[in-house]
């Protein structure tokens, strides 16, 4: 009887180590059944990540052929799909971004290039080239402050083209900050002087009541493009403001010989005139002034020519 119950326990206790030994297999076959699964979802999660790649990359293309083009909208669509797709997750996602703003930038949609921008260099601030596209923006809207900004930052950033130092220069000139203006004008004109750089440095000077070196500026600017006409109608418009009307109206003559339509080479050569009592013509010229918009000339139409005109 005792041998019975051994032998079926025995049997019994056989079973259950068999038993035992099973469970793990069939805990290692479920963990083999839930790596295979991930692993299934993994690839198919990176073959979905790889169709975005590729989509976004071939609508970017698409974009920048639109750019070339000079389709601004349609590329801006399209530039606009990959921004919504990929939520600006990453980084990388960010060109489209600065992409969208330079084309609405190009069609003159200056509010939605400004917004573009400005959450680009939020994320990339030590970025030089969205602060010039942010300068060039302001410059449209008439920002002068915020120009200026951006460039000193750019320009700090190690952007030291010659241009964006002129374009700083003419901003702190328009500030009133002349020295340091002068300072940039005279680093640019040892870089690549011209007729523009000339003028400006001859503006500056004379703010700077420095008459001599404006006017040395000015007929250097001349020189070295006889067809530039704002040298000839600042020194004109020098000239009117220091009385030497002679002198301007050589200037302004000159002036107008290049564009017989500027109306400030006429407004300043109606003064010049006026005040050499030559009343006919220089009334002319300023009545012809301030039709053209030019409403300065009101104040000297009432004092030399009413009577010209009545």
């Amino acid at each position: 009887m005792f041998n019975n119950f051994y032998r079926k326990d025995a049997r019994a206790l056989r079973v259950y180590n068999a038993l035992q030994n099973f469970a793990p297999l069939r805990h290692r076959g479920k963990n083999f059944c839930l790596i295979s699964l991930l692993l299934v979802l993994l690839c198919s999660g990176l073959a979905i990540a790889q169709d975005e790649q590729t989509r976004w990359s071939q609508w970017e293309t698409d974009a920048d052929t639109l750019m070339n083009h000079q389709d601004f909208a349609g590329a801006a669509k399209l530039y606009t799909k990959i921004i919504d797709e990929s939520k600006l997750k990453e980084k990388s996602n960010y060109k489209s971004l600065y992409k969208r703003a330079v084309s609405y930038y190009s069609a003159g949609d200056f509010d939605h290039a400004l917004t573009d921008v400005n959450l680009f260099i939020t994320e990339f601030p030590e970025s030089p080239q969205p602060r010039l596209l942010r300068a060039l923006i302001n410059r449209q809207k008439n920002d002068e402050a915020s120009q200026l900004i951006d460039l000193q930052k750019a320009i700090e950033l190690g952007n030291t083209n010659p241009q964006l130092l002129f374009w700083r220069g003419t901003l702190l000139a328009a500030k009133g900050e002349n020295e340091s203006a002068k300072k940039d004008l005279l680093t640019v004109q040892k870089i690549n002087d011209d007729a523009e750089v000339e003028t400006m440095l001859g503006t500056v000077y004379r703010a700077l009541e420095k008459t001599d070196s404006a006017f040395i500026c000015l007929n250097k600017a001349i020189v070295l493009d006889v067809n530039y006409p704002a040298s000839y109608i600042y020194a004109g418009s020098f000239c009117v403001e220091d009385e030497n009307y002679n002198l301007a109206l050589k200037y302004l003559n000159l002036a107008l010989r290049i564009d017989s339509e500027n109306i400030s080479a006429i407004f300043y050569k109606g003064i010049a005139l006026v005040e050499l009592e030559k009343l006919e013509e220089g009334c002319r010229c300023l009545r012809k002034a301030l039709d053209a918009g030019e409403d300065d000339a009101a104040e000297y139409l009432k004092e030399f020519c009413y009577d010209v005109f009545k």
